[in-house]
């Protein structure tokens, strides 16, 4: 029999994979990885501005998160540097932040290992309130934004031409990933989020004949991840968030396998050859 404690855990960490798969597949689609990762990496600054203002923790990550999103894209209107070395310096600078002003409290004790690979076995029943509250509202912005998102992904300039607002669309984006970060960092930590975001839409894309079909396989191939990664934790007695990554990674090697092959080249057959 399963204690309680594992099955909050598994509840909350399903919660996260539904909504990080179609997100999920709009970073590989635009190539926006690194951006994952910058917004990411900010999330420890604001875990440090939570301590040191005494804010709420989620609160705060998505509130730096958000500032990130639109320092990038009014440093990306200037043009003075290329978007990858922007978020560089974004990145990297944020994490670096953020590790100075936690070295200066030397008043909190802070378990730093929690928050960079966190700690889904100690998901209360408020989180998990907080996790699914949260999801549904991304699931549903995800839905009315999903025409324009979709549209600016494949041509920002058609979708500029008909009306779509790709710029106001890739915003909203952008703030739905800082809310998805503030909500997981709980979850698989700070540096283990992306790879959630990642990993199972990577494996999805494979085997999906649409677009939407390939955000719905991103959500349960994740689903499946956490449930296989918790149970190997239980199991093989490993950190629960590397686990979960660990077994995200082993579904993407066996898509690689000569079976999941067939099974793409029947899922590209199926759509006319284009994906």
């Amino acid at each position: 029999m399963l204690d309680d404690f594992f099955i909050r855990a598994l509840v909350a960490g399903i919660g996260i994979a539904i909504v990080a798969g179609p997100l999920g597949c709009f970073v590989i689609w635009r190539r926006m990885a690194y951006f994952g990762d910058t917004m990411a990496h900010s999330a420890l600054l604001g875990v440090a501005l939570s301590l040191l203002l005494e804010l709420n923790l989620m609160v705060s990550v998505f509130i730096v998160a958000s500032v990130v999103s639109l320092l990038l894209l009014f440093l990306q209107k200037r043009g003075a540097l290329s978007t990858d070395a922007l978020l560089g310096i974004l990145s990297h600078s944020a994490l670096s932040i953020g590790l100075v002003i936690v070295a200066f409290m030397t008043w909190v004790r802070i378990d730093l290992i929690g928050f960079l690979f966190g700690d889904i076995l100690a998901v209360s029943e408020a989180d998990i309130d907080i996790i699914w509250g949260g999801g549904i509202l991304v699931v549903f912005a995800l839905v009315y934004l999903w025409r324009p998102l979709l549209a600016s992904t494949v041509n920002p300039e058609l979708a500029e031409a008909e009306g779509l607002r790709p710029d106001r669309a890739r915003l909203f984006f952008m703030l739905l990933m800082a809310l998805v970060i503030a909500i997981a960092m709980k979850i698989v930590g700070i540096l283990l989020i992306t790879s959630l975001l990642i990993i199972p839409a990577a494996t999805a894309r494979r085997f999906a004949g649409s677009p939407e079909i390939m955000a719905v396989l991103a959500s349960l191939i994740g689903a499946l991840a956490v449930a296989g990664g918790l149970f190997g934790s239980l199991h093989f007695d490993t950190p629960s968030g590397p686990s979960i990554v660990v077994a995200a990674l082993a579904l993407f090697v066996l898509s690689l396998l000569p079976v999941g092959r067939r099974l793409e080249s029947a899922s590209h057959f199926s759509n006319g050859g284009h994906q």
